[in-house]
């Protein structure tokens, strides 16, 4: 016989922002304006503290695929997950599912990978000195 009360839903909320951030590699603000965006809306403990889901880090996959491969924005962003919601994705396959429909429109993986390069770089001091004019 097995205990259900020990069995995990993937839809529970159990992980903290701190442990969610360093899973998708993001800072804790950029989860925050996710949740401000209504893109990954976490829910909140009784001590009023965000918590995730193991589904909503696969949310949070795909939206990094999307904004760092595909350079997709937030709005982008937001139709896409409108999209695999009302086609009833599984949370485990959104990735490739948006990788299946990338390739179907001729946006092959260098592209994606030229976009992961370009916008990687965005914020980061290059380490030249630039002349001041």
């Amino acid at each position: 016989m097995s205990n259900k009360k020990n069995q995990t839903n993937a839809d529970d909320p159990v992980l903290s922002i701190g442990k969610v951030a360093t899973i998708l590699n993001v800072h804790q603000r950029t989860l925050r304006i996710y949740d401000e965006q209504k893109l990954l809306v976490a829910r909140r403990s009784k001590q009023n503290r965000r918590l995730y889901s193991l589904n909503d880090i696969e949310k949070g996959k795909l939206i990094q695929f999307l904004t760092r491969n595909l350079a997709i924005n937030l709005a982008g962003v937001r139709i896409v997950l409108r999209l695999v919601e009302m086609e009833k994705i599984k949370p485990e396959l959104y990735i490739k599912y948006i990788k299946d429909v990338a390739k179907s429109a001729k946006i092959d993986s260098k592209i994606q990978q030229y976009n992961a390069e370009r916008l990687s770089k965005r914020g980061k001091k290059s380490g030249k000195t630039v002349a001041k004019v």
